[in-house]
């Protein structure tokens, strides 16, 4: 009998995985990628069209800027006039898009009321970084103090702000879509400053004239600060001496375009001759200022084509201009009379 010991070998092998690669995940899952993509064409992609993209869209029109160049007003009429604004938008161009034609409302900024003064209609616009946008139209007044009230703005201040606003459609380039965006842009424009800086100079006097009739004349060169060019027509002023009504100033055919360069013929009634010689022979004007003296003007009347032109009239009278005038100048030159100092009593 053999004895010899039996050995048992036993091994465990473990079979390496064999991998299934990405083609086979894809294959196996096919499905959830479908509803995956199913739900991004149906959910993100409207998100994005009818959410970001009108957002990106107004936050872009919300950084453009309107650069303001002039104001024309011409043909002035008591309810109308032709209005012409040039202005620039300039923005960073990044977006290529169309701005449809729209309507805008004008208002001042800083009346809580916002009340429109005017309307602009803008032309069709697009995104270029630097665009010129120029309109000519025919402005119909519909709220004849909301008008008055800008004009007035515009006589007292240095500077004050105008907002133009507008609901408009945009079309972004290669979307079908138009989204509906909001101009909204806020300029400061600059003031008349109470046409400070007039300036009237070759004065004569006829002391013989009738009563009632042009006995005070000269030339006025009025400044004009701001960016809006006038025409007035026939403008008439109260005449103050000293808080006293004296007559009657006038200025014909007046259009007052942006810049000093407003000279005009100025003619006028003054009742009383010899109040107004009689100060300048008085101290402290006729020896500290050599018989110059402080004349005041407040609108009274505008007339233009026949026509009341009664929110720049109105305007006109909301404040006093003063004007410093010659009147031992005018004297000399008008009668050959150097007018002095009257004796101290």
């Amino acid at each position: 009998m053999d004895n010899k010991p039996e050995y048992t070998q036993t091994e465990n092998v473990v079979e390496k995985p064999r991998k299934r690669g990405c083609a086979g995940h894809c294959l196996k899952f096919w499905w959830a990628y479908l509803i995956a993509l199913i739900v991004i064409v149906v959910i993100v992609v409207p998100v994005i069209l009818l959410v970001a993209v009108p957002k990106i869209a107004q936050d872009k029109l919300d950084h453009a800027e309107l650069i303001l160049d002039s104001i024309k007003m011409t043909n002035s009429r008591a309810h109308n006039f032709t209005m012409s604004i040039n202005t620039e938008i300039k923005s960073d161009g990044k977006v290529k898009a169309r701005i449809e034609p729209f309507e805008g409302v004008m208002y001042l900024e800083d009346l809580p009321e916002h009340r429109p003064f005017a309307k602009v209609h803008f032309p069709e616009t697009n995104s270029e970084k630097s665009q010129i946008v120029n309109v000519t139209q025919f402005t119909m007044i519909d709220d004849m103090e909301a008008f008055t009230t800008f004009n007035t703005w515009l006589l007292h201040n240095e500077t004050f702000r105008v907002t133009v606003e507008g609901p408009t459609k945009v079309h972004v380039k290669g979307i079908a879509k138009a989204y509906g965006v909001t101009f909204k842009k806020t300029i400061e424009m600059p003031g008349l400053r109470m046409l400070d800086g007039t300036i009237v100079s070759n004065t004569t006097v006829n002391s013989f004239a009738k009563k009632g009739v042009n006995n005070f004349f000269g030339t006025v060169q009025i400044p004009n600060y701001s960016k809006v060019a006038f025409e007035l027509g026939n403008a008439t002023f109260h005449n103050y001496l000293l808080d006293k009504e004296i007559g009657t100033v006038y200025l014909d055919n007046l259009s007052l375009k942006p810049g000093n360069d407003n000279v005009y013929p100025m003619r006028a009634t003054i009742d009383d001759l010899g109040y107004v010689t009689g100060l300048a022979v008085q101290k402290p004007y006729c020896d500290k200022f050599k018989g110059v003296l402080p004349f005041k003007l407040r609108g009274k009347s505008v007339v233009n084509n026949g026509e009341s032109l009664s929110y720049i009239a109105d305007a006109l009278a909301t404040g006093n201009q003063t004007v410093q005038i010659d009147i031992r100048g005018t004297v000399e030159r008008s009668m050959g009379i150097t007018l002095g100092c009257t004796d101290d009593e």
